[in-house]
């Protein structure tokens, strides 16, 4: 089951119905219990199993880290609970892929030994859950939080279905008393909840989806494409993943809103970042806050005594670590190294940056904040290309011919005229709703006339039956 299936449209009403009519004390069961029906609904019965043995051992282990007065033997703890973890993610995850090199290592050195590749396991959701389960841990050891006694509580506060499947992974000393807190119904978080849901959901079938009728195309089959198409294919994958993932992530948050639940909001208009360090604190937040507090800051502690070769070379890690972490793949290695490059570039560049460009004049001209701006995503959008090619040959294809003579474009063209027309006010309308919504006598309006609200109810679920493009059922973050 996943946020824009019909399926889904049915689940979330009846669990808040469920939730409203039962009493406090058994409100986490509703929620514990509609959790493993929702991952259920994925009919990979495996993935329960993971589940189930990711809440047990962390509880315990949690427990006994928290009940250990040595720090070594709680250090120990520590690194049981977060070594069984990440081997579940590896076992589940990663496999193939391992096998796979291993395999190619053995042949370079002509051994003859060649390991059976495994087939690949579903592993929808891991990802998330076990990050946030180190992290539950991490907290625990630096007495951060006190473990949870509740078991049901804790197992419901890693399977929570609101952000379970995609994140955002969040920690245990903001969630836990969020779903331990007394539940009273509130109308204005409901309200707010289902409309946030709405606009997620038209990012997503509406915008997202459509774009990808343009992208897929081309990085299914780069090799019948040059120039144009291709670069015009990257712009638009950046938006592409943007818009899928915002709105799967407004579309948690709005279904969490229900609940009296708050997530933490994954995005920040990330392509208004001046700095590819600006970008990482406006996309993805959560994971980049986990990244920042359980690898980066650890790893700078251990490499401290390097000076600056060791931040530098923790910056490296870090992001090779984010990149495997999307995915089992060279490409997303690579993509991963690309932004420790540019962020290693930022940090040594700094020291010099302030007094050249106090020198140039620059610092308050907001032309040059534009022009930051503009090569940031141009940065990141060049990194997109290792992110959705296929493999590293068609990554590499892409490259290299994104400024060749443009081939291709008449495949393109052909059934894209209403497409681009409808992203085109999709576009428009995104824009007057973010504009409009930062305007003080826009929202007097709103929160003041029932008739607009319910009249911009309509318009938004109209469009959204109108326009709904079922080119692409899941999330791109599923598969991470």
């Amino acid at each position: 089951m996943v946020f824009n299936s019909l399926s889904y449209f049915f689940f979330l009403p009846i669990v808040f119905l469920i939730y409203l009519v039962v009493s406090d004390r058994y409100r986490w069961l509703v929620l514990l219990l509609s959790s493993y029906v929702f991952y259920g609904f994925l009919l990979k019965p495996i993935l329960l199993i993971a589940l189930s043995a990711v809440i047990m051992l962390t509880f315990l282990i949690g427990r006994l880290i928290d009940q250990s007065a040595d720090r070594s033997v709680r250090r120990m703890f520590l690194w049981i609970g977060v070594i069984v973890n990440l081997a579940l993610l590896i076992y589940f995850k990663y496999l193939p892929f391992l096998t796979q090199n291993l395999n190619l290592i053995l042949k370079s050195f002509s051994m003859g030994i060649a390991i059976d590749v495994p087939s690949s396991l579903v592993s929808i959701g891991l990802s998330f859950y076990i990050f946030q389960a180190i992290s539950y841990l991490a907290d625990i050891y630096f007495r951060m939080i006190k473990p949870e006694q509740h078991f049901g509580y804790f197992a419901l506060y890693l399977a929570f279905f609101s952000k379970l499947l995609q994140g955002p992974i969040e920690r245990g000393g903001d969630l836990l008393p969020q779903l331990k807190a007394k539940y009273e119904f509130n109308y204005d978080n409901m309200r707010s909840g289902m409309l946030l849901f709405a606009w997620g959901l038209f990012k997503k079938v509406v915008v997202a989806d459509r774009i990808g009728l343009f992208v897929d195309p081309v990085y299914n089959d780069v090799h019948s494409f040059a120039g144009l198409p291709l670069l015009l294919a990257t712009y638009a994958y950046a938006f592409q993943i943007f818009m899928d993932f915002s709105g799967y992530t407004d579309m948690a948050l709005g279904s969490a809103c229900l609940f009296n639940v708050k997530l933490t909001n994954n995005f920040n208009s990330p392509y208004l970042a001046t700095s590819i360090t600006d970008f990482w604190r406006r996309w993805h937040i959560s994971l980049s806050r986990w990244i920042l507090d359980y690898v980066f800051d650890p790893l700078q502690m251990q490499f401290r005594k390097w000076g600056k070769l060791g931040t530098t070379s923790a910056l490296m890690v870090t992001f090779m670590t984010c990149g495997i972490w999307h995915g089992a793949s060279w490409n997303y290695v690579i993509w991963g190294c690309i932004h420790g490059v540019y962020l290693v570039s930022a940090f040594t560049y700094k020291p010099y940056q302030k007094k050249w460009h106090k020198a140039l004049h620059m610092n308050k001209s907001m032309w040059y904040k534009a022009w930051q701006i503009y090569i940031t995503f141009n940065l990141v959008c060049f990194a997109f290309v290792f992110f959705r090619s296929t493999n590293l040959s068609d990554a590499i294809y892409c490259i290299s011919h994104l400024l060749f003579a443009t081939s291709g474009m008449d495949i393109l063209l052909n059934e894209q005229l209403i497409n681009l027309v409808i992203l085109i006010v999709a576009f428009a309308a995104m824009v007057f709703v973010t504009m409009a919504s930062h305007s003080m006598n826009i929202m007097k309006v709103w929160n003041g006339f029932a008739l607009c609200r319910w009249t911009a109810y309509v318009i938004l679920l109209t469009v959204l039956l109108l326009f709904y493009c079922d080119a692409s059922k899941t999330f791109i973050y599923l598969r991470f």
